[in-house]
């Protein structure tokens, strides 16, 4: 569950990396990732003499956590900080909005292997627990 963008590359990444069954109806699920939320923010880092700006940050942020179907937490709330800096001219507008973009898109890209990683390393003790 979450923003459906970052969403979409998850699974593609997690059906291409394992052989982990993706539903969509969370009943069905033995666990649940949610996507608590996903931002992104421009800072400026630093102005010329004139007051224009030089340099900015991307930052990018995404907030997850894993639960079982009974509301057991395997993964606590997590948030990855992704940043990146990015110098700025006023003379090719356009070239930094499309270097702003790939960065963007870069760092969603990275978030989500980062995400898949940690998946990998969890521990899930999901196997049925036997009666005493």
């Amino acid at each position: 569950s979450g923003s459906q963008s970052f969403v979409n590359l998850l699974a593609r990444a997690i059906r291409a990396g394992s052989n982990t069954r993706i539903v969509s109806n969370p009943k069905e699920a033995q666990v649940t990732l949610q996507i608590l939320g996903e931002q992104n923010d421009r800072v400026i880092l630093s102005l010329s003499g004139s007051g224009r700006v030089r340099e900015l940050q991307l930052r990018y942020r995404v907030s997850y956590r894993l639960t079982d179907s009974e509301n057991r937490e395997y993964l606590p709330i997590t948030e990855l900080q992704l940043k990146r800096d990015l110098t700025y001219s006023d003379t090719d507008v356009l070239g930094k909005e499309q270097e702003e973009a790939l960065l963007n898109r870069d760092m969603r890209n990275d978030a989500v292997q980062q995400v898949v990683r940690r998946l990998q390393v969890a521990r899930l003790d999901i196997a049925p627990k036997s009666a005493p």
